[in-house]
């Protein structure tokens, strides 16, 4: 796929964008070369000139003594060792911290064992993150930053005034994260990577950040890296390093902004404090008189989330160069006419922009439409500078399922998995279910009402009113997968798949695949009980990507009053336990997890199969999981996170099965938060669109599968399939016999 918004980990653009700078801040420091005084006198007269910044800005000094890293050669070939700058920026970025793992590994260097093999996932992720951009420093290509072009443009003039992409950092969230990252990580260990050379370490690092936390400029200092230098060095060294990260973090803020100086700048350490007392006046910038001696947050202190935009061509950020959309569909940024024009004769045709162009500019067209919402903060959120950590911080939402949401605050043990025996389940307080969905203030979720609803709700606004929410609370930013879970069961399946008469089972058996953010927010589900109280529901999490530990385990909610009683059980009592689930009086909500593909999943057949953000197109598994889908033919219905994507999964729905999807429709129950988008402008939320799975016709059915039931009779002259699609159909066919 093209686009990989809405799929990718935010920390791994938050990566790029940080160490795209960081590249650019050692080339340009670099060049000055032997002409070094000439060069910071003309710096320090154009910094003299740039407007004030009336935020006080903050020198970070936080250093590192107990973790090293490792840089393994990988399974691929790449541009010198360990991960080279495509790996994060190229054509096939990562979709995920642990795609990071064969090529950064961290070691303690407080005992010099690369011993231990088994490390938490807590450890492994945050030693990813950090080591994501930490192995930038190596590589020295596309190191020097390429100037603005501003050529015509191919087919029609350019804006002329581009979309300055905004230069949001993605939030100085990162900066906190180092810091903890410096200080928790501790003797950290990974599994070795088969790395030849001695460990780096990365000694210090050097942090710029306005009092509201926007990170402006980073340096790495590092033992043994070429050019580094740390404190042991001598502190006229380490002063000259912070002294020309602030010159360039002035000149070339990587954070939102224009080119400025601050007001007053303090440093976190006192002698670089002393160091540079005689240097930043220089500047026309006022130096505290004393040393940050304590440095922490104020009540609204937030770090923006907002990232820097990049080309979709060359990946240059917005720092490096101006960006413009296309001048025909406004959807997709380029940094001049040479990367629009490369990206227009892209081949084969179905690839390049060209072909592209009225697609994309027609799903632009649907983004007032995505963003027409009954919330009070609406406009907040589906802006395209929606700061996301700012909205949950300034609403106390910092804890329990918020903080999958967010950079700024990592959840308990920091990854997104429930660990072991499903700590998540530990966190359930007085029997509460939406205990985790609580923030710092009072409860979110009123009460259940007493009696259940009387209709089918097709909005948040009906939602809402029944539940007794205000349309000023956030939850539906959580309660988007049950609530499309309802809306699937009630209003979907009823209209497409008629003749299986969903609405009058007493249970239902649902498989949710490729399961990953959705398991992370188990509890949310139980809403469904209290939208359904009459319907016994198994929900069954399968997906590779789920943790191996807790493969094979399943627990159920009872909930008989007021308050809800959890029970682990095994894969066998859950089935003893299914006679009571029909009773009238009980709700039953049974979880079960498979971390395995689904199409290496056994067992009876489901009731639906629902999958949420899907992206049929960016992993192998689904070229085997789809024929499987189309082979067990139960309803599948998959949310995607914009039109585009759903698009491609048509595509691949068509390679995988010969079969494709039903037209996408708007989920009225997507998230209202929109997803920020690096190299494009097109709106992406979370469970915007929803479709079917439209299976091939059985062998001999004649045309391809509309959506309903499928015709009664074959059609005798349908022309015969060829040879290599008879084989696919033979399973379908027995197993149609099998449920007439």
């Amino acid at each position: 796929m093209e686009f990989v918004s809405g799929y990718r980990d935010e920390f791994l653009d938050f990566a790029a964008l940080l160490f795209g700078w960081f590249r650019k801040f050692v080339a340009e420091r670099g060049a000055a070369g032997a002409s070094l005084e000439g060069h910071w006198r003309q710096l320090e007269a154009q910094i003299r000139r740039l407007p004030q910044d009336p935020a006080l800005w903050v020198l970070h000094v936080l250093p590192n003594r107990n973790v090293g890293i490792s840089l393994g050669q990988g399974a691929e070939p790449g541009p010198g060792p360990g991960l080279g700058a495509a790996r994060l920026l190229g054509d096939e970025p990562p979709l995920h911290l642990r795609d990071l793992s064969p090529y950064i590994s961290f070691i303690s260097l407080e005992d010099g064992e690369e011993g231990e093999e088994e490390a938490e996932d807590e450890e492994e992720e945050n030693g990813e993150k950090k080591g994501a951009g930490t192995e930038k420093v190596e590589p020295e290509e596309g190191g020097e930053p390429a100037p603005t072009i501003k050529e015509p443009p191919l087919e029609a003039n350019p804006p002329g005034e581009a979309e300055e992409a905004e230069q949001e950092a993605g939030g100085g969230e990162d900066g906190c994260r180092e810091d903890r990252v410096e200080d928790d990580t501790g003797p950290e260990k990974r599994k070795g990577q088969r790395s030849e050379a001695a460990p780096l370490h990365l000694s210090c690092l050097l942090l710029v950040t306005d009092e509201h936390g926007t990170i402006l400029g980073i340096d790495l200092l590092m033992d043994g890296a070429q050019g580094t230098v740390t404190r042991g060095s001598g502190t006229e060294n380490l002063a000259s390093r912070a002294y020309a990260l602030l010159c360039h973090s002035m000149a070339c803020p990587m954070g939102s902004g224009d080119p400025r100086k601050p007001r007053q700048l303090t440093v976190g350490d006192a002698q670089l404090h002393r160091e540079l007392e005689n240097r930043v006046p220089r500047l026309g910038v006022k130096l505290a008189k004393t040393p940050m001696r304590t440095w922490g947050p104020r009540p609204g202190f937030t770090f923006a989330s907002l990232r820097a935009r990049t080309c979709h061509v060359c990946h240059r950020h917005s720092f490096e160069v101006k960006l413009t959309p296309c001048p025909q569909c406004s959807a997709v940024l380029y940094c001049g006419e040479a990367c629009l024009r490369a990206d227009w004769r892209r081949c084969p045709d179905d690839v390049s922009h060209r072909f592209w162009c009225p697609r994309l500019a027609a799903f632009m067209e649907r983004a007032g439409e995505l963003a027409s919402l009954p919330f009070t903060y609406t406009a907040e959120v589906t802006s395209e500078t929606f700061n996301k950590e700012a909205f949950l911080a300034s609403r106390g939402l910092t804890r329990g399922y918020w903080t999958q949401l967010s950079m700024l605050i990592p959840g308990p043990g920091t990854p997104g998995h429930p660990r072991g025996n499903m700590p998540s389940l530990s966190l359930l307080l007085s029997g509460d279910p939406y205990q985790l969905l609580q923030g710092d203030g009072p409860a979110l979720m009123p009460p259940v009402p007493p009696d259940p609803p009387r209709g089918i709700f097709g909005s948040w606004q009906d939602y809402y009113t029944w539940r007794g929410l205000s349309l000023d609370s956030p939850m539906a930013v959580l309660l988007t997968y049950p609530l499309t879970v309802y809306y699937v069961i009630t209003h979907l399946v009823p209209l497409s798949f008629p003749e299986l008469n969903i609405q009058n089972k007493q249970s239902l058996k649902i498989h949710v695949v490729e399961a990953g953010k959705e398991f992370d927010l188990v509890m949310v589900f139980w809403e469904l009980l209290v939208l359904l109280p009459h319907v016994a529901l198994e929900l069954q999490f399968v997906g590779d990507g789920l943790p191996p530990e807790s493969d094979q385990q399943h627990f159920t909610l009872q909930r008989d009053g007021p308050e809800v009683s959890v029970r682990p059980g095994s894969g066998v009592s859950a089935r003893l336990n299914s006679g009571t689930k029909e009773k009238g009086g009980r709700r039953d909500l049974q979880i079960k997890v498979s971390a395995r593909p689904y199409h290496l999943l056994q067992g009876p057949k489901p009731d639906l199969v629902i999958g949420f953000n899907s992206g049929f197109g960016l992993k192998d598994t689904w070229l085997s999981s789809l024929p499987r889908l189309q082979s067990l033919r139960v309803p599948a219905f998959f949310t995607e996170s914009s039109e585009y994507g759903c698009v491609m999964d048509d595509q691949t729905m068509a390679v995988a099965t010969g079969g494709g999807t039903s037209p996408p429709q708007p989920n009225p129950f997507r998230s209202p938060f929109r997803l920020r988008a690096a190299d494009n402008c097109m709106p992406w939320y979370c469970n915007a669109f929803i479709f079917h799975l439209v299976y091939k016709p059985p062998q001999g059915s004649g045309a391809r599968q509309a959506p309903g039931p499928a015709p009664p009779a074959p059609t005798p002259a349908a022309p015969p399939a060829p040879t290599r699609r008879r084989r696919g159909e033979k399973k379908p066919a027995r197993g149609a016999r099998r449920r007439r």
